[in-house]
């Protein structure tokens, strides 16, 4: 039985892969900034990393808080069947949405599953509502949010980059501040609950006082002033290289500043996949968690759950294997479906992204990446000219949303009913 349900939770992580990091991955690849085996392997090391430091409160929040536990303690058997159900459903609708390329979101279809099995088993109360509707508005806010940021953070590039006659020259300037935005968002945000431990560590055992948020201040100004340094031997080599001493046009520098926007997006594509990994692997390995709770202990989760690292590997490795396999086709709907992207602009959608989603991890709300970095990729079109936004894309994108959860909670419906009447009925 526990091997079958391990079988099951690999089939919706490598499902949850070949569509979810496709999206995470998509602007990157899109712009050529990285390859298709680049993003494999950043998506492969940085996924897994955010799902262990960073994804626990999502999980928790999947597992326990959208069907209401404590309905469930004197039959936890009917959870485990649910949590069951979720598995093959959310893997199903995945899989279908994946042969037809749209990026739909994981998110959805697991709040949607738990929501369908949960209704069946025990009435409409058995769902939490509440969280249903924190979940849902979050879905509606974080696009919006998203595209917001990426339109600022673009349309300042734009204006002082990429539209002034002399670009070398304005990126060189801009170059630190570029390293201390991307640098700063992820440290203020991330590095708390990274150094924490360090921290602690370094404050018991060796009896040196380090505050928790003084760590990854300095960790994050390191950083910042070790990328400045190298982006600007990166810009000095590719002006000796391409331009000698010359000051040329800006269409003359285009490549060369496109060129430099690609190794910040590198790292920007680092920090989606890291967020990615923080919010939806959760999406994979909750279920699984529960299952392996209740089976161990004869009980239900009814609030912290703690996520065994056997888990957390095999979700890592259906997740990589899924990208590497089927991936390309998300991928190629979002990085070049909706609007025309290069670097410069890929990068500005890709922080938003990441942005937004990591601090939706922070309050343990699932949100949905597919929502996310569609919302920043069109803030970005919206500045960059809004009749090269593909409407048209976006409808199929928005309508494969739309219909995500009312399928896997009538999925979860239907085989959750089917299992119980074979198991409990007969």
């Amino acid at each position: 039985m526990i091997l079958i349900v391990i079988l099951l939770a690999f089939y919706l992580a490598f499902n949850l892969g070949a569509n979810d990091v496709a999206n995470a991955m998509g602007t990157s690849v899109g712009s050529k900034a990285v390859t298709l085996k680049q993003a494999l392997i950043i998506a492969g090391v940085l996924e897994f990393t955010g799902s262990v430091l960073f994804g626990q409160e999502v999980s928790e929040t999947i597992a326990t808080k959208i069907a209401n536990p404590d309905l469930f303690a004197n039959t936890p058997q009917m959870l485990m069947i649910g949590m069951i159900t979720v598995l093959i459903s959310c893997g199903l609708w995945l899989q279908i949405a994946t042969a037809r390329g749209l990026p739909v979101s994981s998110s959805h279809a697991v709040v949607g599953a738990i929501a369908g099995f949960s209704w069946v088993a025990l009435g409409v109360d058995a769902i939490d509502w509440s969280s249903i509707a924190r979940i849902t508005l979050g879905w509606i806010v974080t696009p919006v949010i998203s595209g917001a940021i990426a339109a600022l953070f673009y349309s300042q590039i734009k204006r002082w980059i990429l539209e002034q006659p002399h670009q070398l020259l304005q990126l060189n300037e801009w170059i630190p501040w570029l390293s201390v935005m991307l640098l700063g968002i992820f440290g203020v945000i991330v590095l708390p609950s990274v150094t924490q431990p360090l921290a602690k560590f370094l404050t018991e055992k060796l009896g040196i006082q380090v505050p928790i948020y003084d760590l990854p201040l300095f960790v994050g100004s390191i950083a910042a002033i070790a990328l400045t340094l190298y982006s600007w031997q990166q810009l000095e080599t590719r002006e000796q290289e391409d331009i000698g001493d010359k000051i040329v046009s800006a269409s003359s520098s285009f490549p060369i500043v496109e060129g430099l926007f690609a190794k910040f997006q590198l790292l920007s594509a680092c920090f989606v996949a890291f967020a990615h990994g923080s919010n939806d692997v959760g999406n994979a390995i909750a279920p699984l968690a529960a299952i392996i709770y209740i089976n161990s202990t004869g009980t239900v989760p009814t609030s912290g759950i703690a996520i065994p690292i056997w888990i957390l590997v095999l979700g890592g490795a259906g997740i990589v294997t899924g990208l590497a396999i089927w991936g390309k086709k998300v991928i190629a709907t979002i990085g070049e479906s909706i609007i025309s992207l290069q670097p410069s602009s890929g990068f500005c959608a890709e922080l938003a992204t990441a942005t937004t989603i990591l601090l939706a991890s922070r309050l343990g709300l699932p949100v949905s990446t597919s929502h996310v970095l569609v919302g920043g990729v069109v803030g970005v079109g919206l500045v960059q000219n809004p009749n090269s936004v593909k409407f048209k894309t976006l409808q199929g994108i928005a309508t494969a949303w739309l219909v995500t959860v009312p399928i896997s909670a009538g999925l979860s419906a239907v085989i959750f009913s089917i299992t119980r009447f074979l198991i409990f009925d007969q």
